[in-house]
C-alpha cells in the first residue's frame, strides 16, 4: 500500500514533559483519516509536526515517500495544505484577497484559478464582503480555500467543524468529500465529532497519551461493529429454546431482554414465539458506535 505520511516511533518534549512518544501513523494515498483522541492526546502537537511548525525531539517521518532528515523534504511540503487550530485568515481582507495573499505566501506563479477555488468551497458570491463579516462557516470555508492554493494532494485539518452550526457541518463534510472523490485528495482530519467524522472517513487512528495505539479501514470497523436485533419478550426461556432450534446466534441479556446476533424477519419470529406462548413487546436495531468502540478501545469512560 502506498502512504502520503509514515512516522517512525516519533516523539516530541517540552522540557521533560513528552507530549508524543514513539508514535508510528500510515496516512494511505487517497484516504480520509480520521484521527481520534481526547484534548492533550497529542493530536495537534502530531500535525505540526508533520507542517514543520514544530520539530521532533525523536524519530522521523516520510511525506510522500521522502524522509523529513532530507533535503527535498521542502519540496514535498509544498504538496500539502493545512489548517492547524484556526484559519489564517486576514480579517480586513475579501476572500479573493485572502487568497491572493496566500499565492504570494506560497510564491504562487498567478491568480488564474482563484475563482475555481472560491466555487469549490462556496464563496464566489462573497464578492467586496470582508472575512471579518464571514459566518464562522464562511471562514471554516475560506480556510480551506487557502489550504488549497498551490494545487496539494495532501490536506491536514484541525477540528475543522468545531463550533459549527449543522448547515456548516453538512457544507465542510461536502467539500471535503467532492475534494478526496473528484481531486484524489488525501485528508487527515482530527475531530471530537465521531458522528460526523464516520459519515467522510475511510481509515482511523487512535491516538492516547500520546501514541497511536490502533489504527483499522472504516471496512474493517464496520465488521467488528456487532450490529444485532434486541427484543423484549414475555418468557425469556421459551424465546431461546426457539432461537437454540433455529441456530439463531443470541445473548440474554435480562429476564426480558434477547439481542439476536442475525438478520431476521421480526414479523416470522413474532409469528413462532407467539406459537410458544411468548410474546414481543417491544425490539430495537442496535449497533455500536464509533464512540463506543473508541471508548472501549482505551478503556476510558471520559468523551473525546
Amino acid at each position: 500500500m502506498e502512504y502520503i505520511l509514515e512516522t517512525h516511533n516519533i516523539g516530541k518534549k517540552y522540557k521533560k514533559t513528552s507530549i508524543i512518544k514513539n508514535l508510528n501513523i500510515h496516512v494511505p494515498k487517497g484516504a480520509v483519516y480520521g484521527l481520534i483522541g481526547k484534548n492533550g492526546a497529542g493530536k495537534t502537537t502530531l500535525m505540526r509536526l508533520i507542517c514543520a511548525l514544530q520539530k521532533p525531539t525523536s524519530g522521523s517521518y516520510t511525506i510522500y515517500g521522502i524522509s523529513n532528515e532530507n533535503k527535498k523534504i521542502k519540496d514535498a511540503r509544498k504538496r500539502i495544505g493545512a489548517i492547524i487550530e484556526t484559519p489564517s485568515i486576514c480579517l480586513d481582507m475579501t476572500a479573493e484577497d485572502n487568497l491572493k495573499e496566500q499565492c504570494k505566501i506560497i510564491g504562487a506563479p498567478s491568480y488564474d484559478n482563484l475563482h475555481d477555488i472560491l466555487d469549490i468551497v462556496g464563496l464566489t458570491n462573497t464578492e467586496n464582503k470582508k472575512a471579518k463579516n464571514f459566518s464562522l462557516g464562511m471562514k471554516q470555508r475560506l480556510g480551506l480555500a487557502i489550504a488549497l492554493i498551490g494545487g496539494p494532494d495532501f490536506i491536514i485539518l484541525d477540528e475543522p467543524i468545531n463550533g459549527l452550526d449543522p448547515e456548516g457541518i453538512i457544507e465542510i463534510r461536502e467539500i471535503i468529500l467532492k475534494l478526496n472523490r473528484e481531486k484524489g485528495i488525501t485528508f487527515l482530519i482530527s475531530s471530537h465529532y465521531l458522528d460526523e467524522l464516520s459519515k467522510i472517513a475511510t481509515n482511523y487512528g487512535f491516538i492516547d497519551k500520546g501514541t497511536i495505539i490502533k489504527e483499522i479501514s472504516s471496512e474493517e470497523l464496520n465488521q467488528k461493529f456487532k450490529k444485532r436485533i434486541q427484543i423484549n419478550v414475555s418468557n425469556v426461556k421459551e424465546c431461546v429454546k426457539y432461537l437454540e432450534e433455529s441456530k439463531i446466534p443470541y445473548k440474554v441479556i435480562s429476564n426480558k431482554i434477547v439481542d439476536i446476533y442475525e438478520k431476521i424477519n421480526v414479523s416470522d419470529i413474532v409469528i413462532e414465539l407467539s406459537k410458544r406462548n411468548c410474546i414481543i413487546h417491544d425490539y430495537q436495531e442496535k449497533g455500536e458506535s464509533l464512540e463506543n468502540y473508541y471508548l472501549n478501545l482505551i478503556g476510558d469512560d471520559e468523551h473525546v
